[in-house]
């Protein structure tokens, strides 16, 4: 059965960039699996920071057991992932539990540094997937399965510098938006955090926002995710693409970005 791995910084990064996807796959049979890399701990202004970590701890569970994905325990603390070998080490031994044929993973020019972390980290990993030689914590057998990174789109669709990023292809999210919306309403100790923090005014509405706009951008579906595919060498044999394989109708591919790309070597 094929595998797709979410890996996000924080509790809820799934629910509001992945989560559409993979219920998406889940109808096709696929197995589902999610990993926030940080705790959480610092997403509240009305509890200290051990607190709000075991509260996000039992929301990401209870997020994960509604979307039916496996779930497995973040590894560092808010604002402290960097790129570092023994963080990558255990994010390593996570893919090779999922065997993950694709990888959902955090856009590598974002907001901000957590995300940006994430994606690197997600990247390096996979790429060790099939070395022997390359010790993971705990240690798990490499695999030799092709791997493909999609890159989720950054908030607000802009890059750090505020210029406008397009996706490469297109996730119809419409038949699954509700139980999306679900997922990210386990999370509820952030509702209050992001209205003071972010000034938005209710996390589920930015939820169908943020998808209503990229739906737009296809100009095909109403609520949609987009995702921009990583390079293939070094993570699968030949240059393929699984989550448009998979999805079929409900995967549209974006003419203009793919236009845009220099042909790579074969």
């Amino acid at each position: 059965m094929p595998s797709v791995l979410a890996i996000f910084a924080h509790p809820d990064d799934v629910e509001y960039y992945a989560a559409g996807t993979m219920l998406q796959l889940g109808l096709r049979g696929w197995d589902l699996h999610y990993l926030d890399l940080c705790a959480g701990n610092g997403g509240s202004v009305q509890m200290d920071g051990p607190t709000t970590a075991t509260k996000r701890l039992a929301e990401a569970q209870e997020a994960a057991r509604i979307l039916g994905a496996k779930f497995y325990p973040p590894i560092v603390n808010d604002m402290t992932l960097t790129y570092d070998v023994e963080v990558m080490r255990k994010v390593a031994s996570v893919i090779r539990q999922s065997k993950a044929d694709i990888i959902l993973t955090h856009a590598l020019s974002d907001y901000m540094e957590d995300h940006m972390a994430c994606a690197r980290l997600a990247v390096s990993a996979a790429f060790t997937h099939g070395m022997p030689n390359f010790e993971t914590v705990p240690p798990v057998p490499p695999y030799a399965n092709d791997v493909t990174i999609y890159h989720a789109m950054p908030h607000g669709l802009r890059d750090p510098l505020r210029q406008k990023v397009r996706a490469g292809l297109y996730v119809d999210t419409i038949g699954v938006q509700d139980r999306a919306r679900e997922a990210l309403a386990a999370h509820a100790s952030q509702k209050d955090w992001l209205d003071k923090s972010q000034g938005m005014d209710s996390y589920l509405a930015t939820l169908d926002a943020m998808s209503l706009l990229i739906g737009k951008l296809s100009g095909k579906f109403t609520y949609a995710q987009g995702w921009r595919r990583h390079h293939h060498l070094g993570f699968s044999a030949n240059n393929i693409d699984p989550l448009r394989t998979a999805l079929g109708e409900d995967c549209l591919i974006d003419e203009i970005y793919e236009a845009s790309l220099e042909k790579p070597l074969p």
